[in-house]
């Protein structure tokens, strides 16, 4: 927690680049000069490590031509999101507004936007993307080169992702959509219009899991006959499993513990699963993959639980005490697990650096490691929709909880607990239209 807040005073004090085109630093309208609006709303905000809180603060308002304010239906929390609650990744300041999957209605119009109107059904991209740069002329909106000015991040990582909704001064700043109202910078490129046929309470994951695990199995390369293993059977797990079979898997492994693989078991009973906490003595999940793999492994791993999770004492000291952020156990699992000259590939977030990585077995078993960074949402997203439509895939498959914007910090620790039952929410506010057929019923805390 020290290092996060040191890196957000160093980045004060050396500056940004130069490189934005929008406005940094934008986290809450009332702690940012000239962002707030007339009114008030409520929001999620990060309040210091392990504690978030509803707040009430002012509603955002139109600061550059091509800004979109949007009044907010749908949200979710995403694991990703228990790496801010925990203080994991650096630079957040107390009043951030969390939330960066968010869906809702055009409440308010820059003067340059003309693709969108007000009234309009929406989803957002949890990137912000500036839409003429080199990367969002490829459609790689993850690595847009105009919506994030930091300079640590630009020295730790050797370049900068995009601009990220409610993530932190690490990815520019932005105010999330765990809120009644967000700002949408270039709300022109990063909202993509939803029809009637499509819910909020299915819309909404176009904004990130869907996204993520489409991209997680096509960039790892998952393609007819494979056999394919994951790490984590949470959302993106699931949804990473189901895209594998559409895209020609013959068979998808879940690796992961407790009522998590049951609900994989109820939901996807197309899909094996693998429980390591009840590996018998000398087994391990490595031995155990082989064993179920023709004694090859799988030829290809999808790591979709992320770094932060010690399962020994080595790593979780050594992150406690700071000398490493991220743990390497999952992904030398997944290099030791999978056949040689297979793939694996890693979507889970991790922030910074790792010990006792396994580069032996990558180098001398010819495996494929590869970081599928943050899904650039705008490349698939148009085709995912269709797919919704179509009934190709059904999101709320994943969905276990209804929740109230009011109830949302109760809601992150339950979910950081894995309490009840808690996979994927759909956070419904004020503005909400009626939860859809198939929805599960609103729960309150």
């Amino acid at each position: 927690m020290a290092m996060s807040q040191a890196a957000l005073k160093a980045e004060q004090a050396i500056g940004h680049g130069d490189n934005a085109t929008t406005v940094q630093d934008v986290t809450n309208p009332d702690i940012t000069p000239n962002a707030a609006g007339e009114g008030t709303m409520k929001a999620l905000a990060w309040m210091g490590k392990n504690k978030v809180e509803v707040i009430e603060v002012s509603k955002p308002k139109i600061m550059e031509p091509r800004d979109v304010i949007l009044k907010i239906t749908g949200s979710t929390v995403c694991g990703s999101d228990l790496h801010l609650l925990h203080g994991s990744v650096v630079e957040l300041q107390k009043g951030d507004i969390l939330g960066h999957e968010f869906c809702g209605i055009v409440d308010e119009v820059g003067s340059e936007v003309t693709k969108l109107r007000k009234g309009q059904r929406v989803v957002a991209s949890f990137q912000i993307a500036c839409g003429n740069c080199y990367y969002c002329d490829k459609k790689l909106s993850s690595q847009c080169e105009k919506t994030n000015a930091n300079t640590i991040e630009n020295a730790m990582y050797g370049g900068r992702t995009a601009g990220m909704f409610g993530y932190s001064h690490f990815t520019g700043g932005f105010a999330g959509g765990q809120s009644e109202y967000t700002r949408v910078p270039y709300g022109d490129v990063n909202l993509l219009a939803l029809p009637d046929s499509v819910p909020d309470e299915k819309g909404l994951y176009l904004s990130d899991v869907l996204c993520t695990s489409w991209h997680a199995v096509v960039d790892t390369g998952v393609k007819k006959g494979d056999v394919v293993a994951i790490w984590g059977a949470g959302p993106i797990g699931q949804m990473a499993a189901e895209f594998s079979l559409i895209n020609g898997a013959s068979r998808v492994i879940m690796i992961d513990q407790n009522w998590r693989l049951d609900f994989v078991k109820d939901r996807y009973p197309n899909v094996d699963t693998l429980d390591f906490s009840s590996l018998g003595k000398g087994e391990s999940v490595t031995s155990k993959l082989k064993e179920m793999c023709n004694n090859r492994g799988p030829d290809v791993s999808i790591e979709c639980a992320a770094g932060e999770y010690a399962k020994g004492w080595a790593h979780y000291f050594e992150m406690m005490l700071g000398l490493e952020t991220d743990t390497s156990e999952l992904i030398n699992e997944m290099i030791t697990s999978t056949r040689n000259f297979g793939s694996c590939g890693i979507t889970g977030v991790y922030v910074g650096f790792t010990n006792h990585f396994n580069i032996g077995s990558l180098m001398e078993r010819g495996i494929r490691l590869i970081g599928n960074g943050q899904a650039p949402v705008h490349l698939y997203w148009e085709s995912l929709l269709k797919m919704v439509e179509e009934g190709k895939i059904d999101p709320l498959k994943m969905v276990t909880h209804r929740v109230r914007l009011e109830d949302l910090d109760k809601v992150y620790y339950k979910f950081d607990e894995k309490a009840d039952g808690m996979q994927k929410v759909f956070v419904e506010t004020q503005f909400s239209a009626p939860a859809c057929k198939g929805s599960p019923q609103l729960k309150r805390f």
